[in-house]
């Protein structure tokens, strides 16, 4: 199986010190911090997302608080020195979209400055905190526990396809986290069922492309891995699995919608919308350490019966029963 080392060097240190909300007019508004693994375009609809839980918090952009951006275009090895940037920015807070390694960059670069992250697998596995109730120094979040159901993906496709034994997998090593997760929980469900997996890689657009080709000639059905790069292209990676007649599976909705046949999750979106409400409460003085890591409890099964017959597909009943939602 091919492999790639993940090498971040961690950079320690960071003295700015995160403040409550100002009631006087002479102080300029606290910076919020966005650091993304991804890219402005991939990353709109979660930044939508927390400026949306903001709002909730009653904070207005541009009054209560400003925004600085910073983004890796799915580097990781860019993460540790956007960290820097923005603390010497003197943020207030900074706010990690949607993977591990953002998290943990920003975890290196300071102890002192809040930290909250947005991720998909379990943030105490992934030593981001010690403990979900009570996460204690300077980091909290929320978990869509997404990376951690790979297992469930596999009986899903085996469930859909009973005859298949052999389906891909494709993984962005680029975020290493997400990628070990996914490879070990599929692996393990595989081995189970006696189902053979193919592992794709793709860190760009344009691999995605020479991933995919000719892929269902080998391959009865494909995994995507839940992470950013794939998230922005997700009507690409649709279409190209109607083109290879292949079902594939995405961990939210918006896959589905977009063309995709299936998808199995919880809301990435939504997870970003709760991290926004607790950048709002950070800034008006609560915590970090004392805000609870939250982890989503609910999954839903969305179906697209078009995408099924696009490419000659008859979906179990039984499946069909189960879903939270159908798309015809």
């Amino acid at each position: 199986m091919k492999t790639r080392r993940d090498v971040m060097s961690l950079l320690a240190g960071g003295t700015a010190v995160a403040w409550p909300l100002a009631a006087g007019a002479q102080q300029p508004p606290p910076v919020v911090g966005y650091l993304g693994h991804g890219t402005p375009e991939g990353g709109a609809a979660l930044v939508a997302a927390v400026r949306k839980g903001l709002g909730e918090a009653r904070l207005v952009e541009d009054k209560d608080f400003t925004s600085q951006f910073r983004w890796a275009s799915n580097n990781a090895d860019r993460l540790p020195g956007l960290a820097v940037d923005l603390i010497q920015r003197r943020v207030a807070v900074i706010i990690t979209l949607g993977t591990v390694a953002a998290a943990r960059a920003a975890k290196a670069a300071t102890t002192e400055i809040p930290i909250v992250f947005a991720v998909g697998s379990d943030p105490v596995q992934a030593s981001l905190v010690t403990g979900l109730n009570h996460p204690g120094g300077n980091v909290t979040g929320i978990s869509t526990m997404n990376l951690d159901i790979g297992s469930k993906w596999v009986g899903l496709m085996h469930e859909l396809l009973p005859a298949s034994k052999s389906f891909a997998v494709l993984i962005n090593l680029s975020d290493a986290d997400s990628a070990r997760s996914l490879i070990t929980g599929t692996q393990k469900a595989a081995l189970t069922l006696g189902l053979q997996l193919e592992f794709l890689f793709a860190s760009n657009e344009g691999e995605i492309d020479t991933a995919l080709a000719g892929l269902g000639a080998r391959s009865q059905a494909l995994i995507i891995q839940p992470e950013v790069l794939f998230l922005q292209n997700r009507a690409k990676l649709a279409a190209l699995a109607i083109r290879e007649r292949l079902p594939a599976l995405y961990a939210i909705r918006e896959f589905p919608q977009a063309g995709g046949l299936m998808s199995y999750g919880s809301s990435f979106v939504e997870a970003h919308r709760q991290a926004g409400i607790y950048v709002g409460r950070i800034l008006k003085g609560e915590k970090p350490g004392e805000l609870p890591v939250q982890q989503a409890s609910k999954f839903e099964l969305v179906i697209n019966l078009n995408t099924a017959k696009a490419i000659g597909l008859e979906v179990p009943p039984t499946l069909l029963a189960r879903a939270d939602e159908v798309i015809e």
